[in-house]
């Protein structure tokens, strides 16, 4: 069993969520609150990342992780993206360097600025 599919699972459980009563379901609940109570756990689940690693703790480091990593699941299915595009753009990047992909990313937003002024 891929990891692929276990991201494909858990975002077909969160997409069947969107509709789902509130009160019965957690994920249902940041649906019902919004972009900014999503956000609000990325940031969070972030920190706490952050915060774990600089512990040095390596099994809370794996804990929450899964936690960020299930919190912007939830975020890309707020948007109707899904984990499959994330793993799309990790493929395309994939044999690049960090620093050719920065610069990448510099030409093409500096192509998208100089067109939207056209």
């Amino acid at each position: 069993m891929g990891n692929d599919d276990t991201l494909a699972r858990l975002a077909a459980v969160i997409e069947s969520r969107k509709g789902a009563d509130p009160e019965r379901s957690y994920v249902a609940r940041l649906f019902h609150k919004g972009t900014d109570a999503i956000l609000k756990k990325v940031g969070e689940e972030a920190t706490e990342v952050v915060m774990a690693a600089k512990d040095g703790d390596r099994a809370k480091i794996v804990a929450e992780v899964a936690d960020l990593w299930f919190h912007s699941m939830v975020a890309l299915a707020h948007f109707d993206l899904s984990p499959a595009q994330v793993l799309a753009e990790l493929e395309r990047r994939e044999g690049l360097s960090g620093l050719e992909e920065q610069a990448l990313r510099k030409v093409r937003e500096r192509d998208a600025a100089a067109q939207a002024r056209e």
